[in-house]
């Protein structure tokens, strides 16, 4: 789903240190890490080796990605005058290191690639928190108290969302995803009035470019109906949520992407495939199911158990179209 080479030694081993803004201005190192992977898990497509902040990063926010921490703001957005700081990207100038990623991979790659940027809301949280946070107390404050200014701002991200997603499909990616990792910070009600229209602007501004679009969030079980109304054609669910369940929250046709809890991964091999053999069921042979972790690779993951639910996905998993599954319960 994201950052899958993170825990692999071949991945360490070039990686290097620093920022991994650093690693993305190298379009041979993030075309490398991307297929890394692929290589090794023989997963069924590729994500962009990249990062939600990097288009704000890019016209100059002054934004950076910590080790350990993650993104960074030196001067974080607080008022109105804040929004000069964040002018329209110009992929061809601002990312071109991400186009040549792009297009280096639709060449080498057997699998498709998938494409993402940063939902509005989840890369306002870190603009206006100035690095990640657990409790979104001054995005929270910034959306009710002043409305005005936080939806100039929501509509100011989308335009750098859907810029950047266009960039990376004119370049060769055959899929999107975007990531609005915290959503599940909010309740409906807000997640309708201040997140809703902007995600679905992000989905309306690269519907005409016909490619299947990705839904994600983590903790966002009560908000599953909402995101699929948004536009996107497969909607991400955690492990919080039973596979069968989130099915019930979405219209028919919503084709599923999830569900394993990646904590699972450091349990026995009988105990990890049990759960896996447990998604397989619950989606009950639907054809419209992404098979994946809830959410990211944690890097101390044994890439030796990521292969082996792999294989046991591929070799038991597959659906063959109709109401049944393949999948084997034992």
């Amino acid at each position: 789903m994201r950052q899958a080479g993170r825990s692999l030694p071949e991945y360490r081993s070039i990686r290097g240190s620093g920022s991994i803004l650093d690693a993305i201005h190298d379009p041979e190192l993030s075309a490398e890490i991307t297929m890394q992977p692929v290589r090794r898990y023989d997963v069924d497509a590729a994500i962009l080796y990249s990062d939600i902040v990097v288009p704000v990063a890019a016209i100059g926010f002054g934004v950076d990605v910590a080790p350990g921490i993650g993104p960074v703001v030196a001067e974080p957005f607080s008022r109105k005058v804040d929004l000069e700081r964040l002018r329209p990207l110009d992929p061809e100038a601002d990312t071109p290191y991400v186009i040549e990623t792009v297009k280096i991979l639709a060449r080498e790659l057997t699998v498709p690639l998938i494409g993402f940027a940063g939902a509005p809301f989840t890369v306002a949280s870190y603009l206006i928190e100035g690095q990640p946070s657990r409790t979104y107390t001054k995005t929270k404050a910034l959306m009710h108290g002043d409305p005005a200014l936080w939806h100039a701002l929501m509509e100011r991200l989308a335009d750098l969302a859907i810029v950047s997603l266009r960039s990376q499909i004119d370049a060769g990616a055959v899929a999107l995803q975007l990531f609005d990792s915290w959503a599940g910070a909010l309740s409906p009600p807000d997640y309708e009035r201040f997140v809703l229209p902007h995600s679905q602007r992000v989905f309306d501004g690269v519907a005409d470019l016909g490619v299947p679009r990705i839904h994600f969030g983590v903790g966002t079980g009560e908000l599953l109906g909402l995101m699929a109304s948004a536009g996107a054609d497969v909607v991400g669910v955690d492990w919080r949520v039973p596979l069968d369940v989130a099915r019930t929250r979405v219209p028919a046709g919503t084709a599923l992407q999830g569900n394993l809890d990646p904590a699972l991964c450091f349990a026995p091999w009988e105990v990890l495939a049990d759960a896996t053999r447990d998604v397989l069921r619950r989606n009950a042979g639907n054809p419209g199911h992404i098979f994946n972790l809830g959410h990211g690779v944690m890097p101390e993951t044994n890439p030796e158990m990521l292969e082996r639910v792999v294989e046991l996905v591929h070799n038991e998993g597959r659906c063959d179209g109709t109401a049944e599954t393949k999948a084997a319960i034992r």
